[in-house]
């Protein structure tokens, strides 16, 4: 895993106030050479210290404004081919396997609560799922965030 240093996360605070600021604008804020910041945000995005793109869009961009988190117990033997075939539902955006009684743990969204049914069911559907339970998102209280740690 890559160690961020200080420089590192200046760099990162400015990116995290605005993500497309030119390479040029960051060197010049920080007082760096640009050859440096350059080289850094491409050994970073090297060690894949920075979340996709397309993270950045809306799931509402795309007229599928309702979130929920589904709770998935699967057949051990066939968590292979349950985690290939959950990746071929767009509405899947996160999948993750947690500690605890839950086997796989899904960010999913959708159109309105009856596609999040079709969803879910597609979901459920997947082989080696034997069970879901699904709990809709009402709102965000707090967004996805990094920039408490990048003070650390």
């Amino acid at each position: 895993m890559y160690a961020l240093d200080a420089t590192d996360r200046r760099i990162l605070e400015q990116l995290d106030v605005d993500a497309r600021m030119p390479v040029a604008m960051i060197a010049h804020n920080l007082g760096l050479a640009r050859g440096t910041v350059q080289a850094r945000i491409d050994k970073m995005q090297a060690a894949d210290v920075f979340r996709p793109h397309s993270a950045r869009v809306k799931p509402a961009a795309f007229g599928r404004p309702v979130a929920a988190m589904v709770q998935v117990e699967l057949d051990q033997h066939l968590i292979s081919e349950a985690i290939r075939a959950l990746a071929s539902i767009p509405e899947v955006l996160e999948c993750f396997a947690p500690a605890g009684d839950t086997d796989l743990l899904l960010r999913v969204v959708a159109r309105d609560p009856e596609d999040l049914y079709r969803v879910s069911e597609e979901i459920r559907l997947c082989p080696g799922i034997t069970r879901t339970s699904t709990s809709l998102f009402l709102r965000q209280v707090i967004p996805y965030r990094v920039t408490g740690m990048l003070a650390e």
